[in-house]
């Protein structure tokens, strides 16, 4: 199969390329940062499958699609989990979870070579679909809280984790913890997923407040923050894999 990528992170497009490469399944026709140029290439160029970003600047990789004129499977590679991924599947679109791993790249390989040309139409109208889902627009970039007749705003990317318990959510943001009227599944829904990540059930953590990872006394894993009271939080031992990928570690 002759593949493209679209990723406006260069390094998100090496990895692919490599992790394709050793698949020794495939051609890469190209790839590219730009949606622009990507989507000039693939007007003059035959490919089987497009591997496709979702949120990037200047052309949603949505946008993209609803302009491209021709029939291409595409694969998505996102890093917002749980955004519409049955829609992917009833299309017969596959999607890639960032940090992608190598068996499931694997997996959506398989599923590209059953795949006949897809049906243009549908392609496009879930594309519309889901960038209404995933518009910028729909992002939290402030939140309110509230006590008795006093609102303070906050500005989400000065959030260091927001925490649930006692059924309240929690703000963490310049010393001090705020109330908020966000359940933790309604935030990891409206929050940047390339920011934040769900650590645990009852933990979303900014990723640039990241300051260190170690050892609990229990044999989990624990994140140390750089806010004023250097917060340290646990880490569920199912998340710990994706938070390391996300961080690089």
């Amino acid at each position: 199969m002759r593949v493209y990528i679209v990723d406006d992170e260069k390094l998100a497009v090496q990895r692919l390329q490599r992790l394709l490469e050793a698949t020794g399944r495939i051609t890469i026709a190209g790839s590219s940062t730009d949606p622009e140029e990507a989507l000039a290439f693939l007007r003059a160029h035959d490919v089987d499958v497009l591997f496709l970003d979702i949120q990037m600047p200047g052309l949603t990789g949505f946008e993209l699609l609803e302009q491209l004129d021709r029939d291409i499977a595409v694969i998505f590679t996102t890093a917002y989990d749980r955004y519409a991924i049955e829609a992917f599947t009833v299309h017969s679109i596959d999607y890639l979870l960032k940090p992608i791993d190598a068996e499931r790249l694997a997996r959506a390989l398989d599923k590209a070579e059953r795949l006949a040309r897809p049906a243009a139409p549908d392609v496009r109208t879930l594309a519309r679909e889901l960038a209404s889902a995933l518009s910028p627009a729909r992002k939290v970039e402030r939140i309110a809280s509230r006590v008795g007749e006093r609102t303070t705003i906050l500005d989400v990317a000065r959030v260091s984790h927001f925490t649930s318990r006692d059924k309240l959510t929690f703000a963490a943001a310049g010393g001090r913890e705020h109330v908020i009227d966000f359940t933790l599944n309604e935030l990891e829904a409206r929050l940047d997923a390339r920011r934040f990540a769900r650590i645990h059930r009852a933990t979303i953590v900014n990723l640039s407040f990241v300051q260190e990872l170690f050892p609990g006394v229990d044999g989990g894993l624990l994140v140390r923050l750089k806010d004023e009271q250097k917060s340290e939080l646990s880490v569920a031992r199912d998340r710990v894999r994706e938070l390391k990928d996300r961080l690089g570690v």
